[in-house]
């Protein structure tokens, strides 16, 4: 018998898209899924579109709280999720046909992998692959290399002590980064897993503002993981990190 995933979905105003993720999500073949909708203190309609799909599926459940973010949003639908394993979902996105399948027989099979993920394409206003490099532990310190909406195991978000509530963006990078950075394997499916919408309110584009301050919540949360691989904190033009910082040590300015 396959395992139940848990797809979760953290919604904050997103009337205008819901319904096609929904509709896209249950639309899946694989037989043992759920689906937990996490309404954030929406003010439009996007609890009442999410209660439709509640009323009409049984393996759809629906949660509501204040609004407080959508790494707190995420956290509390994990807590009630009964899956093995998790995919986090934007509310705005969809999911291609295979994704569940072909990242579930991955898990199964190697316990030493820790993330499934896939490609993944822009859509909306603008559009075009989503290209991101290979998984490495040195690339991960440079930037977010594996897209939110990836597979990973319930057990391991319980091991890490879930999403960082304190991160006004990157939220995921952050939580790669507690999950992988003490080993395990990532694995990229060779097709499209899901597309990635682009608007003007996109998450990717709103918390861009905030780099300054997520590289120094993520220098203080993950100090030993930054100078393991780039000798020293995370600097805002990433790409000369390592040497900067190594350069810095030279000059015994940075311990």
């Amino acid at each position: 018998m396959e395992p139940v995933v848990s797809i979760i979905i953290p919604v904050y105003n997103m009337e205008k898209y819901l319904r096609e993720t929904l509709s896209s999500i249950l639309a899946l073949q694989y037989p043992h899924f759920e689906v937990i909708i996490i309404d954030d203190g929406s003010t439009d309609n996007s609890l009442q579109i999410a209660n439709e799909y509640v009323l009409k599926n049984n393996n759809v459940r629906l949660l509501a709280q204040p609004n407080q973010g959508v790494s707190a949003a995420r956290n509390t639908g994990i807590a009630q999720a009964k899956g093995k394993y998790l995919l986090p979902f934007d509310s705005d996105d969809i999911i291609c046909e295979h994704y569940i399948d072909d990242a579930v027989r991955v898990l199964e099979n190697d316990d030493q992998v820790k993330v499934v993920t896939s490609k993944a394409v822009f859509f909306g206003e603008e559009t075009g692959s989503w290209d991101l490099p290979d998984f490495s532990l040195f690339a991960l310190a440079h930037r977010n290399t594996i897209p939110v909406c990836s597979f990973y195991r319930k057990a391991d978000w319980e091991k890490t002590g879930g999403y960082c509530t304190d991160l006004p963006g990157r939220e995921d990078w952050d939580f790669w980064i507690s999950l992988l950075k003490n080993g395990g394997k990532v694995v990229k499916l060779p097709f499209i897993g899901f597309k990635y919408r682009m608007h003007k309110d996109s998450k990717r584009n709103r918390t861009r503002k905030y780099k300054r301050q997520i590289f120094a919540i993520l220098n203080k949360r993950h100090p030993e993981f930054f100078k393991k691989q780039i000798n020293g904190p995370l600097r805002m033009n990433r790409k000369f990190s390592k040497p900067y910082n190594k350069f810095l040590s030279s000059l015994g300015l940075l311990k």
